[in-house]
């Protein structure tokens, strides 16, 4: 894993806008629609090509595949892990009935007419068999065409999403294993698979995991403490899915989701702090550029990084379509590298700026005008602290 060693790098959280043809291609294939296989991946490949391109071009350094040929950062894992069916009683989104809605009823009634959610995220699954990894086919798609674009843009370090165990048990209901910790595991062995793939191909793989961070506003019924324990089993079992693997090709990303709301029942970060730098990563992902989470940047003054490790805050956000000034951005990366030094700060995002394929909470000239004014906070930071551009 590249470490800002003489200027700060950049990255983000994985998810980007889709292209349009591409978009109706996803959403025929999630929605059981007729579609042909070939153009799919044919266009998907080209997708990655042009995103990749994209991405350098906007001087990110640390780039990914924009999950392009995924429908949704969980829901991709439908095609790629046996043992589930679709779910005959439907799931009501956990979501409806979190600290949030019933703070704010009338505003998420709102909007969920203002902005209506993609089809694909309705994709839920029940298990009813063991869960094995049966997405050798698909996961080799995600690294072949990765190679190819990055061969062609000569970007220095790439990364692909892979969704955390805790996030699959959360999407898809358990109706075969005998208890809870049981399907957790089993999920984990199954997407360990996944993980190693990546690896093994070259690349990073980033574990996907917002429902550590979220499990707290989606469950009202549960205190802090409550959550930390449930939280500690979930680290053990992502530990278990990592094992053997070398800890500086992982990096880990939670979040609170792309919610574009009041956000005042989010899980502060002191909350679980410790439980998170438990987990066997090279790196942590996490929001603190929003207005919920910036203050937080003062938790690092006083929690001690794994050795060698290395923290992604968020210096921009999804949460918001104003984009950031360079100069608030620099300031940022300023705040954490004098919290745990210089070359341990890479400047990312709050979260993916289209976690499902169809997200319209942000536009993609929006997206890039963020990323632009990434870089340049970057160039700005590093100005101030290597003493040149």
């Amino acid at each position: 894993m590249k470490r800002s060693t003489d200027r700060i790098l950049t990255t983000h959280a994985g998810s980007l806008p889709r292209p349009g043809d591409l978009l109706e291609l996803i959403q025929a294939k999630a929605t059981g629609r007729p579609y042909d296989p070939d153009a799919l991946a044919l266009r998907v490949k080209r997708a990655v090509a042009e995103i990749v391109r994209k991405q350098t071009e906007l001087g990110v350094d640390v780039v990914d595949d924009g999950e392009m040929g995924k429908p949704g950062f969980i829901p991709y894992v439908n095609e790629r892990l046996s043992g589930f069916e679709p779910d005959p009683e439907g799931r009501g989104s956990p979501w409806s009935g979190s600290r949030e809605v019933r703070a704010f009823p009338e505003f998420y009634e709102w909007f969920s007419r203002a902005m209506p959610s993609p089809a694909v995220r309705s994709l839920h699954m029940v298990c009813t068999g063991p869960v094995v990894y049966k997405g050798h086919q698909h996961v080799q798609a995600d690294i072949e065409n990765l190679k190819t674009a990055l061969a062609a843009t000569g970007a220095p370090e790439a990364f692909i999403p892979a969704i955390s165990p805790t996030s699959v048990e959360d999407w898809q209901r358990n109706a075969y294993y005998k208890t809870d910790e049981e399907y957790l595991f089993a999920i984990a062995d199954a997407m360990r698979e996944e993980y190693k793939a990546i690896v093994d191909a070259g690349f990073l793989v980033q574990i996907d995991d917002p429902h550590l961070a979220t499990h707290y506003v989606s469950r009202p019924e549960l205190s802090v403490d409550q959550v930390r324990r449930w939280a500690e089993v979930r680290v053990e079992a992502l530990n278990h899915a990592l094992r053997g693997l070398p800890r500086e090709r992982i990096r880990w990303h939670t979040c609170y989701g792309i919610n574009i709301g009041p956000r005042v029942h989010d899980l502060e970060l002191k909350h679980f702090v410790d439980v998170m730098l438990k987990i066997r990563a090279g790196a942590y992902s996490f929001e603190a550029a929003n207005p919920r989470h910036e203050h937080e940047w003062r938790v690092w003054e006083t929690v001690k990084l794994p050795e060698g490790a290395v923290l992604i805050p968020g210096t921009i956000t999804q949460s918001t379509v104003l984009v950031e000034h360079p100069e608030l951005i620099a300031e940022r990366i300023g705040r954490f590298a004098r919290a745990v030094g210089r070359e341990n700060i890479i400047a990312g995002a709050d979260c993916g700026f289209a976690t499902f394929a169809g997200s319209t909470e942000i536009h993609p000239s929006v997206v890039w005008a963020k990323f632009e004014a990434l870089a340049e906070g970057a160039r700005i930071a590093t100005k101030e602290l290597w003493g040149r551009n």
